[in-house]
């Protein structure tokens, strides 16, 4: 039975745990404080690989998904927005033929919400604080981010690189947001998909600033910006050193083709069958399997971060808070430490046992999941985590179980002649 499940044990374990590590490693370089949103259904490979992908990328740190099946299926928040396609569908102000858009409290209705973002646009031309720098814009790409207005007014978020950032799409954004919040709406944000992002975002933070102060709007100069355009790893880094103001990053075909590293190499090795434990032998130490059933239990120093997993035997006590541990390399004689626990946390659960009359636990809920990643995560030491020459983190056996180890070793290792 074990054998026919090996296949499709892999298969899940390898996929999630390659997905879900990239994109925690994305939250690392991108902190805390920024929102991370899964943009890579249509890069993804195939839709099965994409539904797994969205889920995975959840568990390791992603706050949102574009994929709204996967939202419907694993309750995953949704965020997005709308196209290139979308604006550039648009020919001029007049194709919007339902103009009128209710209060948001609903007390009242505009009947002419597209001359009210006019009206919004020529005062933003005209303000001597920004230096008359907002000459005439796209009114093609106006009457897109209005119509979009009109239909997701608590939720307007416009893409305004299509035809020139700073000329056109930023001060027709500030338009359709202003006509919006005097209508009691909070717009949502821009997005930005193409050229220099650290500058683009730093200038577009300087007028959102600007007209704040200009037209005494509480809060507009912290306008959220979304950035995209193929980011990795390394571009996140790189925004990070030359200094930026984007507060979301929208993250696609680098997170779930996980272009980094295409694959995870977990294996399948039997270490026990009827009660009897069996090892793996190999020329290369690193492919001997350890044997028999075990418990893994993570210990942590005073200052809260883990300092080594420790592997026993099924049946060893426990080890035990300020009880001092012998922790040893399962292959190398010579390195081994004490350890002393401030704290003690097992790290497998049996949900299924596979025996019959033995009911299955069910999994925790995906947010708690999710959460169990990000809070393991903070509590590893900086220096195993950071990206350049991390410190390898140590995973130990017990002195019982080393000892079984090569027991077994050498009794299942054939004995050379000369």
């Amino acid at each position: 039975v074990v054998q026919l499940l090996e296949t499709p044990v892999l298969n899940l374990v390898n996929f999630a745990s390659l997905v879900a590590t990239n994109a925690a490693r994305h939250r690392l370089v991108a902190g805390k404080s920024k929102m991370l949103l899964e943009f890579g259904l249509r890069r993804a490979q195939g839709p099965d690989g994409a539904i797994s992908a969205s889920k995975y990328c959840y568990v390791g740190g992603f706050d949102a998904t574009s994929n709204v099946a996967a939202g419907r299926l694993f309750g995953i928040p949704l965020r997005g927005t709308h196209s290139h396609a979308f604006v550039s569908s648009f020919m001029s102000p007049d194709e919007i033929l339902e103009r009128s858009l209710h209060r948001s409290d609903g007390s009242s209705t505009c009947e002419d919400f597209v001359s009210l973002v006019q009206s919004w646009l020529s005062k933003i031309q005209w303000a001597k604080a920004l230096g008359n720098t907002v000459g005439e814009t796209n009114q093609s790409e106006l009457a897109a981010f209005t119509s979009y207005a009109l239909a997701f007014p608590n939720n307007f978020l416009a893409l305004v690189d299509t035809y020139d950032v700073m000329r056109s799409g930023v001060p027709n954004f500030c338009a359709v947001a202003l006509a919006l919040n005097d209508l009691g709406y909070k717009s949502v944000g821009i997005r930005l998909d193409s050229g220099d992002l650290a500058y683009l975002s730093g200038e577009a933070r300087k007028i959102f600033q600007i007209i704040e102060k200009e037209f005494g709007l509480p809060g507009f100069g912290k306008t959220s910006i979304t950035a995209s355009n193929d980011l990795n790893e390394e571009t996140l880094d790189a925004l990070n050193k030359q200094g930026h103001e984007v507060d979301c990053y929208g993250i696609g075909t680098y997170l779930v083709t996980c272009y980094a590293q295409a694959a995870l190499g977990c294996v399948f090795k039997l270490v026990e069958i009827n009660n009897q434990p069996r090892i793996k032998l190999s020329e290369d130490v690193s492919k001997v399997s350890i044997p028999c059933k075990k418990r893994c239990y993570r210990l942590y120093g005073r200052e809260g971060y883990s300092l080594v997993d420790i592997m026993t035997g099924e049946n060893e006590p426990c080890p035990k808070v300020g009880e001092r541990i012998l922790c040893r390399h399962p292959f190398n004689e010579s390195k081994r430490a004490y350890v002393v626990p401030q704290r003690i946390e097992e790290l497998l659960k049996c949900y299924w046992p596979g025996k019959s009359g033995k009911v299955r636990e069910e999994l925790p809920a995906l947010k708690d999941i999710r959460d169990h990643c990000i809070k393991q995560l903070e509590q590893m030491r900086p220096d195993h985590i950071r990206r350049l020459n991390p410190t390898p983190y140590k995973v130990s056996v017990s002195a019982k179980l080393y000892d079984f180890i090569h027991f077994l070793w050498l009794n299942e290792a054939p004995v050379g002649e000369l």
